[in-house]
């Protein structure tokens, strides 16, 4: 039995060979080349005929693959460069995808939920149909993108948008007494618009932001996340498909507790310290988005250090404390890193990922379409499991505090990171709002 189970194996090895070398270097256009690969093929069927006593239902198997099996428009679409975009791992053979070797994006999303950080439709759906992304997330930079591309799609949303803020406020033509509250709702819709169209490409949840002005202002923020999942219900999307997105102020905290309460999840963003991350915590938000890339950039600003090891980056180590945190006390909140950068530096190649890689086996990841594509483009032995809820809540050393107004503002008035990059960023999102309001003031006219 050992003698026949070699045999096999050195006959199944060799067939495969014969068939996959007569089938690569045949191209379609010479008939001559085509029909001695026929004779081929014949030959191998011959020789299973001859032998099929010593050959394995297993090689029996593989022969038939090979044999039916179309020939390859050419040699060229064996080479390691001639993926599908999107699905990469995939070679077109005689109009059907082949699968190859695995690539780090597929390895990574059998660990990892994936999101992407995108509002073109287009990139969206050519993503989700790889079947390896499931969530998408939208801010005010997106929207306010949306409201300025001139695609008719787009120009349509934002035409619905601001059909409805005239319709909803009685406006009309007319001049209103407060025309900001128009062009406040019409921006809200417009951003549910958005949302709608990426749920319907998604299979997951979406994240729809609010207004990144009310980010100090905890009654308006829960006001405002209302209207928004009502917007969506209107549109037949149930509630359980979106996540409202806070900023990461102990007010936007404090307005994700009472929207829990009522089962509007919460996605509290703009996440920079571990303080912020316990508190949303201990608020009940579902889910945090702690972001890696910009941590370092503030490191790297005080420091001047060129780039860190991936693993010894600030940015990772401050994420991966907050995972142990939510682990080890049982928190339920989703830890869902975004904002990328190169650990090592830009100018070390491949440093792109290093963070996304470092922070494998995180809940969730937020990642743009040119970081998408680069983990298309790596081998999935390059992604190894670096974050396990087990293991990293036994290193967790910090204890179950109970935060109050009055401990937070303590602590974070020595978290010089925190604020820094909180300020930064609520700066940014409020100027990409600002234009927002601009693009609207001149559709409204």
């Amino acid at each position: 039995k050992k003698r026949r189970k070699e045999s096999d194996r050195r006959n199944f090895r060799g067939v495969l060979l014969v068939a996959i070398k007569h089938q690569i270097n045949t191209p379609l256009t010479n008939t001559k080349e085509n029909n001695n690969n026929k004779n081929n093929n014949k030959r191998i069927t011959q020789f299973y005929l001859t032998n099929k006593n010593m050959v394995s239902f297993r090689m029996t198997l593989a022969m038939t693959a090979c044999l039916l099996t179309a020939t390859p428009k050419s040699c060229a679409a064996f080479s390691t460069q001639a993926f599908v975009p999107l699905t990469s791992r995939f070679v077109a053979r005689g109009g059907t995808n082949t699968p190859l070797k695995a690539s780090a994006l597929e390895e990574l999303s059998k660990m990892t939920t994936l999101s992407i950080d995108s509002g073109d439709m287009d990139v969206v759906e050519e993503f989700a149909k790889s079947g390896l992304i499931t969530d998408a997330t939208t801010n005010p930079l997106f929207v306010s993108q949306a409201g300025s591309k001139g695609d008719k799609r787009y120009e349509d949303m934002v035409y619905d948008a601001i059909m409805y803020a005239k319709e909803e406020m009685g406006g009309g033509d007319a001049d209103l007494p407060d025309p900001q509250a128009e062009l406040n709702l019409a921006m809200d819709k417009l951003a549910v618009n958005l949302g709608a169209k990426l749920a319907g490409l998604v299979p997951g949840r979406v994240s729809t932001e609010v207004d990144i002005r009310l980010s100090y202002d905890t009654d308006a923020s829960v006001e405002r996340a209302r209207r928004i999942i009502h917007m969506y219900e209107d549109m037949g999307i149930d509630k359980s498909r979106i996540l409202i997105k806070l900023a990461g102020t102990w007010e936007g905290i404090q307005a994700a507790a009472i929207l829990e309460k009522e089962g509007i999840n919460c996605n509290i963003t703009l996440v920079f310290s571990f303080l912020q991350a316990a508190a949303a915590a201990q608020a009940g938000a579902y889910l945090i988005s702690p972001f890696p890339g910009r941590i370092l950039d503030w490191y790297k600003s005080k420091n001047g250090k060129e780039g860190y090891h991936p693993t010894a980056d600030p940015g990772v180590l401050t994420v991966k404390r907050m995972y142990a945190y939510f682990r080890k006390h049982g928190y339920k909140t989703i830890c869902m890193p975004a904002s990328w950068r190169p650990s090592r530096g830009a100018s070390v190649e491949g440093s792109d990922v290093d963070e996304i890689l470092a922070l494998a086996g995180v809940d969730e990841m937020t990642i743009p379409p040119p970081l998408l594509e680069s983990l298309m483009a790596r081998d999935a032995s390059e992604v190894v499991k670096a974050c396990d809820a087990e293991s990293d809540a036994a290193t967790c050393l910090d204890p179950d505090f109970t935060l109050t107004k009055e401990t937070w503002d303590q602590y974070w008035a020595v978290d010089t990171c925190g604020q820094d990059k909180l300020k930064e960023g609520i700066d940014a999102f409020t100027a990409e709002t600002e234009k927002l309001r601009d693009i609207m003031i001149e559709k409204f006219a």
